[in-house]
């Protein structure tokens, strides 16, 4: 028999605002399955963020897994469906998947461009992961009236960066699918939208080439004089979770203290 307590799932939970949305939404009383792709000397680390989201009458899972595996998708779908099938199902899923091709899209003297596998790796991973999760979700029962699912975006989707040209596409086509979801499962009430952060200091940031730069800049334009935290995204996703309401939906809403419209 599934739990009765809701159940969030976050894809990409080990880290950065994966991680903080899945202490944010246990601390709302929800049960946690988070799926998280680490080498073995991230154990430890992994062991203290299952110690802190355990316990408080709730359960929490964590899964060392490819999540752009069909194989995984399927065997984490079946023990969601056993987990939660018999409860409220899954309330909340959080898209937090940061793998992605770094580089330019052409040869310019500063590296080799970008490969067609690399391309298609990022967009699969990023982006067309949140149909083929949701598909197989909704298939399986376990999104209905009142979840909501939410993936992470960011202003890359429509702005340049260096070297950010594949993760740019992954989070244009990441918009679309938003909107396109939220239109085809309004009718069973399910609500979907991206999440638009502000620069945040995680480690999918620290990766990109010059990332100190853009850091700098956020902090000058930001009207708040700082940059977003992961714990600013999660308090909002958790204050959006808080009301039955899924009439917001398909949207791309900004949680980054007016940085966007500020730059």
């Amino acid at each position: 028999m599934g739990d009765q307590r809701p159940w969030c799932f976050i894809l990409g939970a080990s880290s950065g605002m994966g991680e903080a949305c899945a202490r944010q939404l246990h601390a709302e009383g929800m049960n946690v399955y988070g799926l998280h792709l680490d080498p073995s000397s991230a154990q430890p680390r992994l062991d203290q963020l299952m110690a802190d989201i355990s316990g408080n009458g709730t359960r929490c899972r964590l899964v060392n897994a490819n999540a752009a595996k069909s194989s995984v998708r399927e065997a984490v779908v079946g023990e969601l469906k056993e987990l939660a099938g018999g409860g409220q199902g899954v309330a909340v899923v959080v898209h937090s998947l940061a793998f992605g091709a770094l580089g330019p899209l052409v040869a310019d003297g500063g590296g080799p461009p970008i490969s067609a596998s690399q391309l298609e790796m990022t967009l699969n991973v990023m982006a067309n992961s949140l149909v083929y999760w949701v598909q197989d979700l909704y298939r399986s029962g376990l999104l209905g009236r009142g979840s909501k699912v939410f993936a992470l975006t960011s202003a890359g989707s429509s702005k340049v960066a260096a070297s950010y040209g594949a993760v740019s596409a992954a989070k244009a086509a990441l918009e679309a699918y938003v909107r396109q979801l939220a239109f085809e499962l309004a009718r069973s009430g399910v609500a979907v939208n991206a999440i638009r952060a502000g620069v945040t200091l995680t480690p999918a940031l620290r990766k990109i080439p010059g990332h100190e730069r853009i850091v700098q800049r956020a902090r000058e334009i930001n009207p708040h004089g700082r940059l977003t935290t992961p714990e600013d995204v999660a308090q909002a996703i958790a204050l959006m979770c808080r009301a039955p309401s899924t009439w917001i939906t398909g949207n791309v809403i900004g949680v980054d203290g007016g940085e966007y419209f500020s730059s």
